[in-house]
């Protein structure tokens, strides 16, 4: 893995718990009534999605099994179609999608980890 790609990665992994400690202990009800927590999700989603973009080509195909394109795309919506997100689903997305993510990403990093 080049070091650029972890480093991508790992940063992907802190913004990750951004998004968690911003959800943290507030339930669907209380996220779509709190439009500060949601512009506070969807921004670093934001930060996600570009930091995807900056990974390697090789590296996102190697690792195929994360929806890159996906996250990239989402990006994109909320950077350019932000009055079109559906905040139920960010909620979904944030509790469900997220974690998965992240464990994929763990998995990588360990991966790379036991190699050196």
């Amino acid at each position: 893995m080049r070091n650029r790609d972890k480093t991508i990665i790992k940063k992907m992994c802190e913004e990750i718990d951004v998004i968690k400690r911003i959800i943290n202990g507030l339930s669907e009800t209380d996220f779509l009534a709190n439009d500060e927590k949601q512009r506070a999700t969807v921004m670093t989603l934001i930060n996600i999605g570009e930091l995807v973009k900056n990974l390697n080509q090789d590296f996102r195909l190697k690792h195929n099994m994360i929806p890159w394109k996906q996250i990239a795309g989402l990006r994109d919506v909320a950077a350019h179609g932000y009055f079109i997100l559906r905040m139920d689903e960010i909620w979904v997305y944030a509790c469900h999608d997220l974690p998965n993510i992240e464990e994929q990403i763990k998995e990588i990093l360990g991966n790379e980890e036991e190699i050196k």
